[in-house]
């Protein structure tokens, strides 16, 4: 269960500025109720350029519906330049943070907000983001490239699992975890440095006693942060397939886990050759 602090439950419970506003200057819609989360931010302003009301409209949890609330607060009275520095974190920090699992939500409403300054800027022309252009890496939720590395670099993501937190990319079918995990170690530099290791040629009985050494050592004290735990069950070249055990055993991230977890601590410790499997 997570916790909520009393600030987002507050703007969960109450949230402020809900609706929309008629012949807008500003626009802006993200998400699709088809993926469970969906913003639409309409803004106002005034003589001296200022906004002078703001609305939304949200179909998600209530960190979303929090996150918008707060966003909204954050942008009153302000001038399209100082919202224009308002990030994702600023509406995390302002609830008193969220759920890791949740920041997804203020980077939705980070989005939705520079969708609707870019659609005042541009008379109506352009209605997305400039990271929504681009290239698609998760097609199950139409994340593309371009937000995935905004995310990492702003955010100082290291992990898959930090990346699906942040933009839901990587959440369903698991396709693209493989792209994503590339993005990731070339915006840390992680791919300079396995490149820069020389392979050590070990027997199979050497790779198993090391492969079980770092599943103890680096990878079960992860998963037991979380109840969870995995086991080696067989090794085929360079495919090792591992069983999920505990709460990791039929969760709906373990193809997350597996890959930027057990697989990325294996590829550390021992060769990037190796790929992981579900036994």
């Amino acid at each position: 269960m997570w916790e909520y602090t009393d600030k987002v439950r507050d703007h969960y419970l109450n949230p402020r500025n809900v609706g929309e506003i008629e012949n807008p200057d500003g626009f802006g819609e993200i998400g699709n109720i088809s993926c469970g989360d969906a913003l639409r931010l309409t803004f106002k302003l005034d003589n001296n350029g200022k906004i002078e009301d703001i609305k939304f409209k949200t179909f998600g949890c209530g960190s979303a519906i929090a996150s918008a609330s707060m966003l909204t607060e954050l942008c009153k009275g302000k001038t399209l330049d100082e919202v224009k520095k308002i990030s994702n974190k600023d509406i995390a920090d302002a609830l008193g943070g969220l759920p890791k699992e949740k920041m997804h939500c203020s980077v939705m409403g980070e989005e939705a907000l520079e969708a609707a300054i870019k659609f005042y800027e541009t008379d109506g022309q352009v209605t997305i983001p400039p990271e929504k252009e681009g290239r698609v890496v998760c097609h199950c939720f139409n994340i593309t490239e371009n937000e995935i590395v905004k995310a990492v670099t702003e955010n100082n993501l290291k992990t898959l699992t930090d990346v699906t937190n942040f933009t839901k990319a990587g959440g369903a079918c698991g396709n693209c975890h493989k792209e994503i995990q590339q993005i990731i170690d070339r915006l840390t530099g992680a791919a300079e440095d396995s490149e820069s290791k020389v392979p050590v040629r070990m027997t199979t009985l050497q790779k198993i006693d090391r492969i079980r050494e770092v599943i103890s050592s680096d990878v079960r004290p992860i998963l037991e942060q979380d109840g969870g735990d995995c086991e080696l069950v067989d090794v085929d070249g360079n495919d090792i397939y591992i069983r999920f055990k505990g709460h990791c055993s039929g969760c709906a991230f373990s193809g997350n886990t597996l890959v930027s977890v057990v697989e990325k601590k294996l590829r550390e410790k021992i060769s990037q050759n190796l790929n992981v499997k579900l036994a």
